[in-house]
């Protein structure tokens, strides 16, 4: 390391203006990639290689009901009743707006509708009586009562088909009451066809925004009308970058008074305070462009390294926007200890080309082995299956690096030219700086040193006993998901879901089942019929007439051999169809015969209802190989929907022995994926980095002063404060979760330099002091003042 350090400090003294050409050439460069970041709002990155994640994958790719995106309109009373003449008026006025908005165009006609939604029964209804009376529908809304409203509801939702009236009494909130009816929040879903967008990402949210801005200019009588989409939820992401560059501007802020404090030199010597307020305002300004620049520099080789280059990491994603908080407390932290041993060296009275070779060749070991010990313990990250924690350590890794190499040579580079003048004309503050013990910072950190002359065995008590209540606390935490904790809590949007999850367990809560294999033989077929019997047993399964409310091909081919006497849709049913169903094969309780042909079967439903076969069998090769299943259900937690993806599991247990594959999915499965790893791997990541950062320090401390145990010495208190934050957090019922597990990972990696900054100049104090005391004393005044300002 000596040679590295020194390496560097020849290249700087000899030429700095070579190194800080070339430092502004590569800032250019990579500027200009960092440019091309784009952040990935969405969970994907979060994503655990897992099959349900390949099923949704697989689900979206292949399946005509993967071109829609769907909207979810709340209509929310906190005390009333949206079952109401006014919910009828909001729900019309609403429909209305929708129509009317840039959205129209993709309302295409949908089998079932393009809004369905929690009034449709009562809708229907009064289409019929406006049909037999002969007059406009606007005129009964008019006139129409509470008790009509509920009248007409109740009528209508009894003569719907038993599928139809389970999925619409599923729009009313859990404290919905059919048999009033009454509901104090209701669902209208929107269904749009996207299958024109040539690119539905970037098309697709301002057009629900335009959607949302209408909605939000309906008037409505005491009822909230409240959009949601995930499109809509994380189309203020502008917002939240708005929000992250204020946060950082007032961080910066902070930052340039603290630093301007910690630079501050006590005039002395003709120092005036106009010459001390100079070099504060320099030094800070050149810290905060080296910091920016180690940024731009990270940001770009991220982008180098992504998807649109080397492909080697991810899209950016929000956790990587804490990345920045990392590298500017790691480069205040460097550029304090440089500026702070070079004032020193030139306050003993060398000359500034000496004293800028002495200090990177001296604080540059510190810094570099605190760099390699970072690094290495954020590249352990490597391993997690969790794509974003992933990226996360690599690109910090690479960050901390570039932090390191910029602060040993530009800065130093920058400060010996300005310096080289100054000292030319006489004017180097060198006794001021022989001051810089004195100041206020160092002062009071050297009266730290008490602790350890006089009771150091107390203050390691009380430092491991607050330890051992960490590692108590951290059992204690709960491990959560939530990709809302990148968002504003009082973005609207957000408030909409947490309503969706209150109210509606979730949402209109979909879970789906891919089936993969022949899925047009007899024996699957059948075991598909079987298994969504066994559904409706299933806990959490929305049911209605001992029925599990599911689209399949099973219940579109039963919708189609349904007449109207039966129950039908009239809409819907197919007579031709039917007949040619039963000659292949179809039986009256939906099962095929083990002689009847699945395929033409298939075929013919495909020609009579093309657009709902299409969302529910998949073919490939002139073969159904993908059969879909999407059960409505009602789990909404993270736990219940383990449960319910276990219990279908079982439920479709005919169709794997039948020969074919099944995996459940849906969003809350998967979220809970997410859980189960990030609580896996997150906490054994934050071992084996602490690991791995030891055994580099211990191996460092062996070939260095050949004192090994000095790197688990210098490793200790890191531990113990990273289990002293999890048992803050445990205190403060704060979950553990992706954020707060970086914060975790920042507390390690601004912790490793403060401890080892602290070590090495302990052991280069205590060559120079012949009483340990003294150099104890000596360490916390110095680098402690340091570190004080550092940690501001």
């Amino acid at each position: 390391m000596k040679q590295i350090t020194q390496f560097l400090a020849r290249g700087v003294v000899k030429w700095p203006v070579i190194v800080i050409a070339v430092t502004l050439v590569l800032t250019g460069f990579f500027a200009f990639f960092a440019s091309q970041q784009e952040i990935d709002q969405g969970a994907e990155a979060f994503a655990p290689d897992t099959p349900e994640f390949d099923a949704l994958i697989t689900i979206s790719e292949e399946f005509s009901g993967a071109g829609e995106s769907t909207v979810q309109v709340i209509f929310n009373t906190d005390d009333g009743d949206v079952i109401t003449a006014a919910g009828l008026q909001a729900y019309m006025d609403a429909t209305a707006a929708i129509e009317q908005s840039a959205a129209a165009p993709l309302l295409k006609d949908r089998p079932g509708g393009d809004i369905v939604g929690f009034m449709a029964p009562v809708l229907v209804g009064l289409q019929m009586q406006a049909a037999s009376m002969e007059i406009p529908l606007e005129t009964i809304v008019e006139n129409i009562t509470d008790d009509q409203v509920k009248q007409v509801y109740t009528e209508a939702l009894a003569q719907m088909p038993p599928e139809a009236a389970a999925q619409t009494s599923g729009t009313l909130s859990s404290d919905a009451s059919i048999e009033g009816p009454s509901a104090s929040a209701g669902l209208m879903i929107v269904f749009l066809n996207t299958s024109d967008l040539e690119h539905v990402e970037i098309e697709l949210p301002p057009i629900e925004a335009d959607m949302a801005e209408e909605l939000a200019a309906v008037p409505t009588d005491g009822i909230e009308i409240m959009p949601f989409s995930i499109e809509l939820l994380f189309s203020s992401a502008d917002e939240f970058g708005g929000e992250i560059g204020r946060l950082f501007l007032y961080a910066f802020l902070v930052i340039l008074l603290i630093l301007g404090f910690v630079y501050w030199t006590k005039p002395a010597g003709g120092y005036t305070r106009l010459r001390a307020l100079r070099r504060s305002a320099a030094d800070t300004a050149l810290t905060l462009v080296v910091i920016v620049s180690a940024i731009m520099w990270m940001n770009g080789i991220g982008v180098l390294l992504g998807p649109d280059y080397i492909g080697w990491i991810g899209q950016f994603n929000p956790m990587l926007q804490i990345l920045p908080v990392l590298l500017i407390g790691l480069g205040v932290d460097f550029a304090i200890h440089i500026t702070s041993r070079y004032r020193e060296e030139v306050g003993q009275g060398k000359s500034v080309k000496n004293a800028t070779g002495g200090s990177i060749a001296v604080v540059g070991i510190a810094l570099l082995l605190a760099t390699v010990t970072t690094g290495v313990g954020f590249l352990t990250n490597i391993v997690n299956p969790i794509g974003a924690i992933k990226d996360f350590g690599i690109l910090a890794a690479i960050g901390i690096g570039v932090a390191f190499l910029l602060m040993v040579t530009f800065l130093p580079a920058f400060r010996l030219l300005l310096d080289r003048r100054a000292e030319k004309r006489g004017v180097l503050p060198v006794e001021a700086f022989a001051q810089h013990g004195d100041r206020i910072l160092p002062k009071y950190m050297g009266k730290a040193a008490l602790l350890a002359e006089h009771v150091p065995v107390v203050t390691i008590v009380v430092a491991l006993l607050l330890g051992g209540l960490g590692a108590f606390g951290l059992s204690r935490l709960d491990t959560t998901f939530d990709f809302t904790d990148f968002l504003p809590e009082d973005n609207p949007h957000v408030v909409s879901l947490d309503l969706l999850t209150e109210k509606f367990a979730g949402g209109f809560e979909q879970t789906d089942v891919l089936v993969e294999g022949d899925v047009a033989t007899p024996e699957t077929y059948n075991a598909m019929v079987a298994s969504l019997n066994a559904a409706a047993g299933v806990p959490n399964v929305a049911t209605f007439e001992g029925h599990a409310v599911a689209t399949s091909p099973v219940s579109v081919i039963a919708q189609l051999t349904t007449p109207p006497e039966f129950g039908g849709n009239p809409d819907v049913f197919d007579a031709e169809f039917s007949q040619v169903a039963v000659a292949n094969g179809l039986q009256q309780n939906l099962t095929v015969s083990t002689s009847g042909d699945v395929d033409a079967i298939y075929r013919a439903a495909f020609e009579s209802s093309p657009n709902s076969m299409s969302r529910v069998l998949s073919e490939s090769d002139g073969e159904f190989d993908l059969a879909l299943i999407s059960i409505t259900t009602t789990a909404g937690s993270d736990d219940n929907a383990i449960n319910l993806a276990d219990d279908l599991d079982v439920a479709f247990e005919p169709v794997e022995q039948a020969g074919s594959s099944v995996v459940v999915t849906s969003q809350t499965i998967l979220s809970s994926k997410i859980i189960t790893s990030l609580q896996s791997s997150q906490i054994w990541s934050l071992v084996i980095t602490l690991i791995a950062a030891t055994l580099i320090l211990v191996i460092a401390f062996w070939f260095e002063v050949r004192r090994p145990f000095l790197g688990v010495i210098t490793m200790l208190p890191v531990a113990l404060v990273v289990l002293w934050v999890f048992g803050i957090m445990a205190a403060r019922g704060i979950s553990f979760n992706v954020v707060t597990a970086m914060i975790a990972n920042l507390a390690i990696g601004i912790g490793v330099p403060y401890t080892i900054h602290i070590t090495l100049r302990y052991l280069e104090d205590r060559q120079i002091h012949d009483s340990r005391d003294d150099a104890i004393r000596e360490t916390t005044r110095h680098t402690g003042g340091a570190l004080a300002g550092s940690a501001l």
